[in-house]
């Protein structure tokens, strides 16, 4: 198996990185997105989850 990622590996060209770099860019983005979401803090998310059912503004307009 190691001999067939190693071979496929050696093949690449500048046409077929470009794929493998918007893959680690796409798994970069989710990661730190996740870690950022981890340390948000209690009150920050129950602030964020009542954002909805505030009455603050008039949200009906009409045409």
């Amino acid at each position: 198996m190691y001999k067939f990622i190693k071979q496929y590996f050696d093949t690449f060209t500048s046409a077929n990185i470009y794929p493998l770099i918007s893959l680690f860019i796409f798994f970069i983005f989710f990661v730190v997105l996740l870690v950022l979401v981890k340390k948000m803090g209690k009150e920050r998310v129950k602030e964020l989850s009542n954002i909805p059912f505030e009455q603050d503004e008039l949200t009906n307009t009409t045409i």
